[in-house]
């Protein structure tokens, strides 16, 4: 029996969407949907543009297109803000990031050239690597959220958005753990006040959305709001969070490759991965607590889709090695490299190698634009909090408190279209079929 659809507000009007961080993945995303607009190329890559979702049984051949099923807003009504620690705007900046070709890029020069980011909160403590000019001043970090909340409604008051969206899709930040200050709301608003240490520009970038009830994605591996001081906030503003760290290259080949190998029963002796790549990214990586972050997220992802604990025979003595290295030559087109060593009937060994030659911002452009729309639809359909159905996005995603993170990439599929059939009030996909069988 099909459910009741759930009450969603209206897409109509403007949707802003505030990217913190004006580099490469956000200048790619800028010129694509440019591109898409004005017909020099198609979505490729989007779920929410080009992917289709079944409804009912198979025997009724119902797969519109994502976009046709749930109401979201159109690529048109799509208005973009940024904030950056330097002065570039958008061409400037997508010139030195290296990403897009001349010819793309001299196509989407008015559209880059009109986003022109404002200054960033900034602190060199939590990336080393970067020293930025473009930087807000404040007394306290109080003050910094204050100033960013004053964006966010100039930004909606001067573009007539009538809804908004942030998505952090600024650098990793130096690894970092809870303190006290981030178990409760009112704990963090006394440390925005006394300059607490513990707390990340992120935490204030997202502060500032959540207050306003602005949903927030973190495209990083860092902290964020995977904290109970700002789901707090998130619950209190009714407000939807989702994250974190865009999965793009080598991550999502095992989240693709390893539930293959646990659903055949084949054992795992190592997995030792290896990056090169050249960009922003890379070089924020070189400092060894941006790192740590980021390697605590990639090392996350075997363990639970393969789940030692209960299959120890096959993967309870796993060797897993994730580096990556600063290789300016390459800029963003990053090479992820593979050696997986298996076994299988009577424990024979046998190996799988992988060389992924990727480009990292044109596999998280599309993820940001599916991110912002489904956030908004979220949003709309009354949904607060962490937003597990995005997982599918996510190299870390984040879960309610005791959960284990679902990382299995066709499960996580699964849960993002069963969520969507359920705000539509459609019946779930279970793939038992037994009703064609007369069983």
């Amino acid at each position: 029996m099909t459910n009741a659809p759930k009450k969603i507000q209206s897409a109509e009007g403007k949707l802003g969407v505030m990217l913190v961080g004006l580099g490469a993945i956000s200048t790619t995303v800028i010129a694509g949907l440019d591109a898409i607009r004005k017909g020099r190329t198609k979505p490729y890559g989007s779920l929410t543009q080009m992917g289709t979702i079944r409804l009912g049984k198979r025997t009724e051949h119902r797969s519109p297109i994502v976009k046709d099923f749930v109401p979201l807003a159109t690529l048109e009504d799509i208005e973009i803000a940024a904030w950056d620690l330097f002065e570039d705007d958008g061409y400037t900046a997508a010139k030195k990031a290296g990403v897009l070709s001349t010819e793309d890029l001299e196509a989407a020069r008015g559209a880059l050239e009109s986003v022109k980011p404002m200054k960033a909160v900034f602190d060199r403590e939590w990336v080393k690597k970067l020293d930025g000019t473009w930087v807000k001043a404040g007394k306290t970090k109080r003050e910094l959220a204050d100033q960013l909340m004053q964006d966010i409604q100039n930004f909606q008051k001067e573009r007539g958005v009538t809804r908004t969206v942030m998505i952090w899709c600024a650098s990793t930040e130096t690894f970092a753990e809870q303190t006290e200050v981030q178990k409760n709301l009112k704990n963090f608003e006394k440390g925005l006040d006394e300059n607490d240490a513990s707390i990340a520009p992120s935490m204030i970038y997202a502060y500032a959305a959540l207050k306003l009830g602005v949903p927030f994605a973190n495209g990083a591996p860092n902290l964020t709001v995977d904290t109970p001081a700002l789901i707090e906030l998130a619950n209190e503003t009714r407000t939807p969070v989702a994250g974190k760290d865009f999965k793009t290259g080598q991550t999502l080949m095992k989240t693709i490759l390893a539930p293959g190998l646990r659903a055949r029963h084949l054992g795992l002796n190592g997995w030792f991965s290896t990056n090169i790549l050249g960009n922003r990214d890379g070089e924020v990586l070189d400092d060894p607590g941006s790192f740590k972050t980021k390697e605590e997220s990639k090392l996350s992802v075997l363990d639970t889709i393969l789940q030692p604990e209960l299959n120890p025979d096959l993967y309870g003595n796993i060797y897993h090695k994730v580096r990556i290295n600063y290789y300016p030559p390459r800029g963003d087109a990053k090479e992820g490299w593979d050696n997986i060593d298996i076994f299988g009937w009577m424990g024979y060994p046998m190996q799988i190698k992988i060389d992924f030659l990727c480009r990292d911002s044109i596999l998280a452009a599309p993820i940001v634009l599916d991110l912002a729309l489904f956030m908004d639809l979220a949003k709309r359909s009354e949904l607060r909090g962490i937003q597990e159905w995005l997982s599918f996005y996510f190299k870390s995603p984040q879960t309610a408190e005791g959960l284990y993170p679902e990382h299995n990439l066709f499960i996580q599929e699964t849960k993002l279209k069963n969520t969507l059939r359920y705000i539509m009030g459609e019946d779930p996909i279970t793939h038992l079929g037994n009703e064609y069988y007369g069983m």
